[in-house]
């Protein structure tokens, strides 16, 4: 590496669009949506799409494995892994964040792919995300997160475990250190069996194919920002430093937050102080890839919304998708791939209150459908 770093940031966040277009292309083209995959199972029983999610996220796992195996990454330099799991703020922002992104017809990938296809509906919902992701990182809702949820958390470090992923509490409980190299490649081949043990889904190319690209890209992220834009020591400082990323931590793909910060660095643009990130650069190249994608396969479409009640539904869920997504510390690609990717205690919390509370949506929804009927 350089001994000097100035060429980093722009580095950083060039790789981090690349590999957010290639995201957005995917996920168009394969109709990658979590949401899509838990609606799809509660409504026809159709696991095809949640097979799709379940590979990517296997990739996931063993491509970190590999980078930490090979001296590339040190996953407990995130934000997932800390001793301490703030699993209230997990819980409660996972709920949340899962019955928004039903009432907003998507999670927060899906907003950015759909608004790349043409959708203005998505657009709204990307607005209200930012504006809510923002009150609650340093506006009115803050304090609510801050000094009723964060608080609430296990200390795993009781247990002797450094850190919160499975492989460090497996270490702790006797398992050895070697935990950390078989345990997330077990994972990952269990995941990886099941998701081929159905027929319908080895017959979809198509997602296979996004399921494995969409993994293989968050590792990727994962290697820019964790390797490539790391320096043990900056010259300015002397001390390790991320380059370009919000959290000052390496990061990989999250939409929520970097939301947040976009509308911060749009709003106080002139302020030196604010700069592009790896997380905004990367949400940035997910709409263009999606447009790219959406414009070279012909199904491009303008759309809007259909009634005030369209409206509202999609401001209130991109409200609670803003709030939910920075108290969880991450969506359903922030905590459902990235923090899954290091087997992080705390994101099997908010996966699980994620799809908890997108469930509780849907049977909301389809009561009041019964009714109005």
């Amino acid at each position: 590496m350089s001994s000097d770093p100035s060429h980093l940031p722009a580095l950083v966040c060039g790789l981090a669009f690349v590999l957010g277009a290639g995201f957005g292309a995917v996920a168009q083209r394969a109709n990658f949506c979590t949401m899509g995959a838990v609606a799809d199972i509660v409504t026809f029983g159709d696991w095809r799409r949640m097979r799709m999610w379940l590979l990517a996220i296997a990739v996931a796992i063993a491509g970190v494995a590999a980078l930490q195996a090979a001296g590339q990454l040190d996953s407990a330099k995130s934000i997932y892994t800390g001793a301490r799991v703030p699993w209230l703020s997990m819980l409660v922002g996972g709920l949340t964040f899962g019955f928004g992104m039903v009432l907003g017809s998507g999670c927060g990938n899906k907003t950015l792919v759909r608004l790349g296809g043409g959708n203005l509906k998505s657009l709204v919902v990307l607005v209200f995300i930012a504006i809510s992701a923002y009150m609650t990182l340093r506006g009115a809702f803050a304090p609510w997160r801050a000094n009723g949820l964060d608080p609430v958390r296990f200390d795993l470090s009781a247990l002797g475990a450094a850190t919160s992923d499975l492989p460090a509490l497996a270490a702790a409980v006797g398992a050895g250190a070697a935990a950390k190299l078989w345990l997330p490649l077990v994972v990952a081949l269990g995941l990886a069996a099941w998701v081929f043990a159905d027929r319908g889904f080895r017959a979809t190319p198509a997602m296979i194919v996004g399921g494995v690209l969409i993994g293989a890209l968050v590792v990727a992220g994962w290697y820019v920002s964790g390797h490539v834009g790391y320096l043990a020591e900056d010259p300015a400082t002397l001390e390790e430093k991320f380059i370009a990323t919000n959290s000052g931590r390496a990061e990989s793909f999250s939409f929520i937050g970097p939301a947040a910060y976009l509308l911060e660095l749009l709003l106080f643009w002139t302020d030196a102080t604010r700069v592009l990130t790896f997380g905004i650069a990367a949400l940035l190249g997910v709409i263009v890839g999606s447009a790219a994608m959406a414009l070279a396969t012909r199904t491009f479409r303008w759309e809007g919304f259909a009634s005030v009640e369209d409206v509202a539904n999609h401001v209130v869920g991109g409200i609670l998708m803003g709030f939910g997504g920075v108290t969880a510390l991450g969506c359903t690609i922030g905590q459902g791939l990235t923090g899954i990717s290091t087997l992080a205690a705390g994101s099997f919390v908010a996966l699980a209150a994620i799809i908890a509370g997108a469930v509780a949506a849907m049977k909301f929804q389809l009561w009041r459908l019964e009714r109005a009927v």
